[in-house]
């Protein structure tokens, strides 16, 4: 079983969320909490494998949650879930290593499909055998571009967000979206709905080249 800890500032939100853990196979909550503190304690108390942490509690900002675990060497993985959706927001929480981002009011089948993935994830890495680069490719494939497709927009593929964000890694500089649509093997249209779509989400920025007439190119780079 995956020990789940809920942390949200208000009771009735942690306990519907409780509720929704608890009806997914494979987990189970082990503890709740209404503060940074509260989750700091809980964290050394119960032990737990994954935190649905809350951004806006009242002592601290939830991040800084992250911090402190970490700096005590706490090994548990944080899936946020917050009404914040500013994209310095998501940008910070994946620096942080969050493992997914969700965004409030949200309903049972969305935090379930966030939950089997994170499982799915957590059983791949435990029985990933490296013994080369290319397994690690594999291994990293799986688990690196989590948060960006998951809360993709509507017409957009996780499978191709993974393309064109591998593109944006792998260049020095910067790239257009006509080149990456190139390297991507996609039009220049959707090639551009991604690279928006990832700019929107604070994970690549934008930047203007400007051409002898006509409007500036914009181009992108990865900044995760």
């Amino acid at each position: 079983m995956i020990k789940v800890l809920v942390v949200d500032d208000d009771f009735m939100v942690a306990r519907i969320h409780c509720g929704f853990v608890d009806r997914v196979d494979g987990f189970e909550v082990v503890g709740t909490a209404n503060t940074g503190e509260q989750a700091i304690a809980a964290v050394n108390e119960f032990g737990p494998d994954l935190v649905l942490l809350d951004l806006y509690l009242p002592d601290m900002f939830g991040l800084d949650v992250v911090t402190r675990l970490r700096a005590a060497r706490r090994d548990c993985d944080i899936l946020v879930i917050s009404a914040a959706r500013e994209a310095e927001a998501v940008r910070q929480a994946v620096r942080y290593g969050a493992v997914n981002y969700l965004l409030k009011p949200f309903g049972f089948d969305e935090l379930r499909t966030r939950l089997e993935q994170y499982a799915a994830r957590r059983t791949s890495l435990r029985a990933a055998v490296v013994s080369d680069q290319a397994d690690v490719d594999r291994v990293l494939s799986r688990t690196g571009s989590h948060i960006a497709t998951s809360t993709l927009p509507v017409g957009l593929s996780p499978q191709t967000a993974e393309l064109v964000e591998r593109a944006l890694r792998e260049i020095t500089g910067t790239l257009s979206a006509a080149e990456c649509a190139n390297r991507v093997g996609i039009s220049r249209v959707s090639a551009r709905r991604y690279l928006e779509h990832f700019s929107g989400t604070g994970r690549a920025e934008v930047s203007l080249r400007y051409g002898a007439a006509g409007r500036p190119e914009r181009r992108y780079s990865w900044v995760g």
